[in-house]
């Protein structure tokens, strides 16, 4: 019996782990609307009347349109309780959709001249993030995350910020934005500290630029888990070698199309990687910008590339597997995802 055609279990109550989301990129398109008439920002009618936007960043031009939206978006987080309310939001969106683990990914150095610097932005979104937990029940991690586009030694910056607060609220170490700017081997110092303190290496690649840019971030990072990674599926041997490591793809297929990488969501190589045997943890990147969260890319998973209930709690598991969360709280996630799968789905009318 095809995907398609089987009685279906509802994948909001599915259990998952969402490691991939950026922080501004996750608020609400209502949120950014009331906050830019709250401080007086003017937002363009890519974020107003024609929202969510066109975009395509295949070439220089459309990924400086990207940025451009992203970047005024982010002027609207300038206010304590901006950020109290965004990460209440994301919280509140993730248990909606099932999600009882979210790693947020956030580059402090973009927020910092409104609040005193990164340290004192760092612990506002880490105070938030736990008062977010403890409302929603959703437990809200933080990845801290360096621009490949800005110097490396600011990356250093943030590494040894990020160590400074593992064990505390941060989780992991990224590396975002443009991956044709921003030589991987730029950065191996700041992973360096990162990874010294246990934090989860988490840099971006394989997503704009081909294979090679994955086995960078293997090389030189040191990565536990690959931001998007979808053209890693261009050589056969880096599938094998992510296959025998166990290193996670955050794939995000709405994104990926939304932002050119593949012309259409059947395109995007997410059952290839999966049968070749790749964790993959299905991510939604940035809904305030794409206009699709984590439940849509599972709901790609199951219409476009025919996964069974079956695959899609595998889906499931090697997200909670491949995050940060306690072994606890693993061992729990695990057990709902089967408890899932083991209840009958509800009678077709």
């Amino acid at each position: 019996m095809s995907a398609l055609s089987e009685k279906r279990r509802s994948l909001r109550e599915l259990p998952k782990a969402h490691l991939h989301l950026h922080f501004t990129g996750s608020m609400r398109h209502s949120t950014v609307i009331d906050l830019a008439l709250e401080h007086g920002v003017w937002l363009p009618d890519a974020l107003t009347q024609q929202w969510p936007p066109t975009l395509s960043t295949t070439d220089e031009k459309g990924w400086f349109r990207f940025q451009r939206l992203y970047d005024i978006a982010r002027s609207v987080m300038c206010t304590e309780s901006a950020v109290r309310r965004l990460l209440f939001e994301a919280a509140e969106d993730e248990a909606a959709e099932g999600s009882r683990w979210l790693e947020i990914q956030v580059d402090p150095s973009g927020y910092a001249a409104w609040f005193g610097g990164m340290t004192s932005f760092t612990e506002l979104v880490l105070d938030a993030a736990r008062e977010a937990t403890a409302i929603t029940g959703v437990e809200v991690a933080v990845v801290i995350a360096a621009n490949r586009t800005r110097h490396p030694l600011e990356a250093r910056a943030l590494a040894r910020l990020a160590a400074q607060y593992a064990g505390r609220g941060v989780v992991g170490f990224g590396l975002s934005n443009d991956e044709r700017r921003g030589d991987a081997r730029d950065f191996a110092r700041a992973f360096a500290i990162a990874n010294r303190a246990g934090l989860v290496s988490t840099p971006h690649g394989g997503e704009l630029c081909g294979a090679a840019s994955v086995a960078l971030c293997l090389d030189e990072l040191g990565a536990d888990r690959i931001g998007h990674g979808v053209r890693s599926i261009e050589d056969r041997r880096l599938v094998d070698r992510l296959a025998e490591s166990g290193v996670t793809l955050e794939v995000c297929p709405g994104s990926n199309v939304s932002l050119g990488v593949y012309a259409r969501p059947d395109d995007v190589p997410l059952r290839q990687l999966f049968e070749a045997g790749i964790p993959i943890a299905l991510g939604a990147d940035d809904p305030l910008l794409f206009g699709d969260r984590l439940v849509t890319q599972y709901a790609i998973a199951r219409d476009v590339h025919a996964f069974s209930d079956v695959d899609l709690a595998e889906l499931a598991r090697m997200s909670v597997r491949g995050s940060a969360a306690p072994d606890s709280l693993r061992r729990k996630l695990l057990d709902e995802i089967d408890t899932w799968l083991a209840t009958p789905p509800p009678p077709t009318a």
